[in-house]
């Protein structure tokens, strides 16, 4: 099974004034908790990068304490975190957009306790401990401490969507915005990454109502970050699912080749790495070797691990799948498409790949999703498809292209093209 990796980002900036209620600003994350953005899309999230002792005001069991005397109406505790709470609808986030340098750049939607108690105070959805799940926690320094909450208000109707979008706010695809993020803009993959943890965590919630024994109803706890069965006679715990998936360039040492493939639903003219969902009982390994037989017919030998990532953005059944890189080294070469799977795999030469990776068109597509975010907010949404937007600067279609900086298949690939993949290949073979 093949995936397409798709780019998206989340911006820090600042938050547009909403004219009924005073929005707080976008968080500004610690400079502290921002190095990480080597790291692939959707990884690195700053607000989760350190745990915090039960004892923090800021975290999960003092957070939901907290929580619940400002649900009661007592908003008078001392040195109370501040919490910032993001609304989703149907797995999207709430975003809005700002031009920096004349450039749109989205940013996600955060909303105070209080904006968020008022916008949903009409609506069907309850601001409760039952409905609020914990996402982190950051420092805004001088000891002050903010608390970030997700919420899904996909069964508050549309009205909500109306008065958010009367203010320029909307809810947009998780994929869209992450094609729409620069990035080298830190700040702009921070709220990408805490996009993608939000909507994984809200997704398993909503997959996650029943209890997998019992059926009985499942509750939330530990603010939302665990769930445990209701029934008295059961109480079983379940954890947020994650899904693994290895992902491999399989490489032809002799030849200098590596093996990309298509599949149907892929826009035209894009080829990336063979992938497949792990089976249970079967190591990383054997996994990768399994599913490139499977899919082309090639037999694989060594194998190297090269970096991971995670990945919110498949189907809602499967709210985040871990995506495992590998590279593969080829001990056959002739290829038998699996055609249920894939819709054709080859043999590319490394400059061929290397042409492949054009910079310009990655840039110009994210400019391009980066102005549809834009008019989204403004209320003018324009109906374009990506696959079009995938032009060089010459005006001139690429005759193929690779997953963008946003894709693990993108670094797997690069990493092959500029020879950092011999170099792992020899350190693990002196292991």
């Amino acid at each position: 099974m093949i995936f397409l990796l798709s780019f998206t980002n989340s911006a820090a900036t600042h938050l547009v004034s909403l004219s009924k209620f005073p929005i707080l600003r976008t968080p500004q994350f610690s400079t502290m908790s921002t190095n990480f953005f080597k790291s692939h899309a959707f990884a690195g999230n700053p607000i989760k990068l350190r745990t915090p002792k039960p004892t923090d005001p800021f975290s999960p069991p003092s957070a939901l304490k907290t929580l619940k005397n400002l649900l009661l109406g007592n908003t008078h505790e001392p040195h109370s975190p501040n919490f910032k709470i993001l609304p989703f609808r149907k797995g999207r986030p709430l975003a809005g957009s700002v031009r920096d340098s004349n450039e749109p750049n989205w940013h996600l939607g955060w909303l105070s306790f209080g904006d968020c108690k008022a916008f949903l105070e009409n609506s069907e959805v309850n601001l409760s401990e039952d409905t609020l799940v914990y996402l982190g926690s950051d420092s805004e320094g001088d000891g002050v401490y903010v608390v970030y909450w997700g919420i899904d208000v996909t069964e508050a109707g549309n009205g909500l969507v109306k008065e958010l979008g009367g203010n320029q706010f909307c809810f947009v695809e998780l994929r869209t915005l992450m094609v729409a993020t620069d990035w080298e803009n830190a700040s702009s993959m921070g709220q990408l990454a805490i996009a993608g943890h939000a909507r994984s965590l809200l997704e398993w919630h909503t997959v996650s109502r029943f209890c997998g024994f019992c059926g009985g109803k499942n509750i939330l706890i530990d603010a939302g970050r665990r769930k445990q069965c209701s029934n008295e006679l059961c109480k079983k715990k379940i954890y947020p699912r994650v899904d693994p998936v290895v992902i491999m360039l399989v490489i032809d040492k002799e030849n200098d080749r590596a093996l990309l493939s298509r599949q149907s639903r892929f826009v035209p003219r894009m080829w990336s790495c063979l992938a497949g969902f792990m089976e249970p009982g079967e190591s990383l390994e054997e996994a990768v070797r399994r599913e490139t037989w499977e899919e082309t017919g090639i037999e694989v030998g060594q194998v190297v691990y090269h970096s991971s990532q995670p990945w919110p953005v498949g189907p809602s059944s499967m709210p985040c799948q871990l995506m495992v890189g590998f590279f593969a080294y080829a001990k056959s070469l002739d290829i038998n498409v699996d055609k249920e799977e894939l819709e054709d795999a080859k043999w590319h030469s490394r400059e061929d790949v290397k042409k492949a990776l054009t910079i310009a068109e990655y840039k110009k597509a994210q400019r391009t999703a980066a102005g549809k975010v834009d008019q989204m907010c403004k209320g003018v949404e324009r109906g374009q498809s990506l696959s079009s937007d995938f032009n060089v600067e010459s005006g001139e279609l690429a005759p193929m292209f690779i997953p963008g900086p946003f894709a693990i298949a993108n670094h797997l690939i690069s990493s092959w093209v500029n020879g950092v993949e011999s170099q792992l290949a020899s350190s693990f073979s002196n292991l």
